[in-house]
């Protein structure tokens, strides 16, 4: 009985002794250097995002405090105001002059000029505010003292539209204008010191305002039954009239207003008392502008600290802006752009473009700003109305009337800039760390077992193909001798490797200079009977004209070096072509191109070789003094391409695409290139061909032939 031994599969090998402490070493520095690195990354990034936090808060808190003291502080002026004597006795006066003015009426050739002003000039700026045409009875004035008024104080005024309170007396000789002459130069110094847009008086009783500064449309309007009846001023003077309260303000908040252009105004309102009777109420045309110079800082965010994307803005509660973006203000293109990446209605944009601001049209609505407006401080990491991530501070505004919310922020790309630069930084010493963690590592271990890896190396070379392997012997102990050893093996081998490539690499260069390189390959590979079929290819012969009388006084070796010379040029231009050469017979050459591998071109490709073999031919005849002419002919077509021959190979071409490629050439003219109608129908608007006719070919009959114009 025998037994027959068992083969398992081979077990993978352990790590060794030098890769295992070259690991340990790696692995030790590596964990100590990215604990110290991510530890220092998250405690400065902390750090950072807490100071950014703290000097938005401070920097919305600043602004906060001093938005509420203007209000504040417009708030007491007006109330002063409202009951001076000068502005108690115009009320009082006023009243009765107007009144006066509706019992007179008024002649229907100044109520025909105020219609047709109104149609000239209020009409179409309200068209482009709106963005349509308005009906001009919605805002003409109604009454016998607003017309008068109107026309006398607008329509006549000699001053253009900004400069209207300039106008002290309209001359008229009305009691009105007489009363006007003595308290708009007051009312008017007054407005300008206090920094109100506009000052107006309102008649509680009717709701005219019986009195204004700046002489717009709403001048002695009534704010119950005119065209403004729904405007924030109406909605400011209807609560100040129902209490004799001297201590009353009544803020209405910012809405367009239609008077002075659709810009977003805001009204402030204040009583006037005479004798506990509320005779009127005096009005300020608040204007945005005081405002967004506090938040935007008079538009220095830099010199505020905050950068190149901070800024701070106001909400109010529809969540529309009260203060403009700082991109408004810096880049109106790319504003416009990032409003349209986040997906902002058209008719936003569009009201923003219109209106020349995006204070009242562009909503913001993010966790921030509903924050703010739910009376909740706070900070935080969120997605801005820019779509990017952003750091803020938010919190609301302590304006009486209003609810407005304040937002400071900065993105958090910019904010978290200087981490971004420590995080590479970290990683570039970290990295440094670790090449030198690595490299002491490979130093210990290289120093104390380099011989016996330097022999395992040799061997997993030798045992790969690497004829060439040497390990270095470094001592004389058995490790060296078996180094030697190992060495004096692997030389007797690659000796003996080298002279079988040598002999590999000259069989080859025979194989590739009988056959194309792939078809040389199939037969490598054991493939047996090559033969192809090509659709389409383009073949071409050539010959030299009278070669052999041209040779018949020539000694063999200047014929054969004058036909090699020859025939190597062609060779080139062939291999820079793409072009195979089939073979050569005495003086013919023959060549295809489109095989073995395929190519769209191949006929192009022919045609240019074609030419060049004509330039050479001339330039070949000049240098050996000889008269040499060359005759090509072209043909494309379908041919069958094979392998023949079992002692000598030959890859050659059949069909009758080559036949005619060859009668081409023999029926052509010296110096020339003759090609058939399928070369000529692919290259007729690449090359210039002159048609040759019919010629007789053998076989053929009458075929078409084409000359190409070199």
């Amino acid at each position: 009985m025998s037994f027959k031994g068992v083969t398992g599969t081979p077990r993978p090998a352990p790590w060794g002794l030098g890769a295992k402490l070259f690991a340990i070493l790696v692995l030790l520095g590596a964990v100590a250097v990215l604990l110290t690195a991510v530890l220092g990354y998250f405690r400065a990034r902390d750090a950072l995002e807490q100071a950014i936090f703290d000097q938005l808060t401070t920097a919305r808190q600043t602004k906060a405090r001093q938005i509420e003291t203007y209000f504040r502080t417009i708030q007491a002026e007006l109330r002063l105001l409202a009951t001076s004597k000068m502005v108690v006795e115009s009320t009082r006066e006023f009243r009765i002059a107007v009144e006066q003015l509706d019992r007179a009426g008024i002649s229907p050739e100044m109520d025909r000029k105020v219609s047709d002003w109104y149609a000239e000039n209020f009409i179409p700026q309200m068209t482009s505010i709106l963005g349509r045409e308005p009906a001009l009875s919605d805002y003409l004035p109604v009454g016998g003292a607003p017309h008068y008024l109107q026309y006398h104080y607008i329509v006549a005024n000699p001053n253009p539209a900004e400069r209207r309170g300039l106008l002290d007396d309209a001359g008229d000789g009305s009691e009105y204008s007489r009363l006007h002459a003595i308290y708009h130069p007051l009312m008017r110094a007054a407005a300008t010191t206090v920094g109100f847009f506009d000052f107006m008086v309102a008649d509680p009783k009717s709701g005219r305002l019986i009195y204004t500064v700046q002489k717009e449309t709403d001048f002695t309007t009534s704010l119950q039954f005119g065209p403004y009846r729904r405007s924030n001023v109406a909605a400011a003077v209807a609560r100040c009239s129902l209490a004799p309260d001297q201590s009353a303000v009544c803020l209405a908040d910012f809405a367009p207003y239609e008077p002075s252009g659709g810009a977003p105004i805001a009204f402030m309102g204040a009583p006037i008392i005479d004798k506990g009777v509320v005779i009127g109420v005096l009005i300020a045309q608040l204007s945005n502008e005081e405002i967004d110079n506090v938040v935007t800082g008079g538009r220095r965010w830099r010199q505020d600290g905050f950068g190149n994307t901070g800024e701070a803005y106001l909400v109010g509660p529809d969540y529309l802006v009260r203060s403009a973006p700082r991109a408004f203000y810096e880049n109106l293109d790319g504003y416009f752009a990032e409003l349209r990446a986040v997906g902002s209605p058209e008719s936003e944009m569009s009201a923003i473009r219109r209106y020349g601001t995006p204070v009242l049209h562009q909503r913001i609505d993010t966790q921030a700003t509903r924050a703010a407006l739910a009376g909740v401080e706070g900070t935080g990491e969120i997605i801005g109305y820019r779509g990017v991530p952003t750091l803020a501070s938010w919190g609301p505004l302590a304006i009486h009337d209003v609810k407005w919310g304040l937002v400071a922020k900065i993105d958090s790309a910019e904010a978290f800039a200087p981490i971004d630069r420590l995080r590479r930084d970290l990683m570039v010493v970290g990295g440094l760390a670790a090449l030198v963690v690595a490299v002491a590592a490979a130093w210990l271990s290289h120093a104390l077992l380099q011989p016996l890896r330097e022999l395992t190396a040799g061997v997993k070379r030798f045992a790969a193909g690497d004829y060439g392997a040497s390990v270095p012997v470094r001592t004389g102990d058995e490790i060296g001798q078996l180094c030697s050893a190992f060495n004096g093996m692997v030389e007797d081998i690659r000796l003996k490797n080298v002279a079988i490539e040598e002999k590999n690499r000259e069989n080859e260069q025979l194989l590739l200079n009988v056959l194309p390189a792939p078809i040389a390959n199939r037969l490598r590979s054991g493939e047996v009977g090559i033969a192809d079929g090509f659709a389409e290819v383009t073949v071409a012969f050539a010959d030299i004209v009278g070669f052999t009388e041209l040779t018949s006084d020539m000694p063999p070796q200047d014929v054969v070096t004058l036909l090699n010379g020859l025939f190597t040029r062609f060779d080139a231009s062939a291999q820079d072509l793409g072009v195979e050469k089939i073979k050569t017979v005495g003086d013919a050459y023959m060549a295809v191109c489109g095989l073995p591998v395929p190519t769209a071109d191949h006929a192009e490709r022919m045609v240019r070789m074609a030419i060049r073999m004509v330039h050479i031919t001339r330039e070949h005849a000049l240098e050996h003094n000889a008269s040499l002419s060359i005759r090509v002919g072209i043909n494309t077509g379908p041919v069958v391409a094979g392998v023949i021959g079992k002692s000598k190979y030959i890859y050659d071409l059949w069909g009758d695409t080559v036949n005619l490629a060859s009668r081409m050439e023999t029926g052509g003219i010296p110096n020339s290139i003759q090609v058939t109608r399928a070369v000529y129908e692919k290259l007729k608007g690449q090359f210039v061909f002159e048609p040759r006719g019919t010629i007789e070919v053998k076989g053929k009959g009458k075929v078409e032939a084409w000359l190409l114009r070199l």
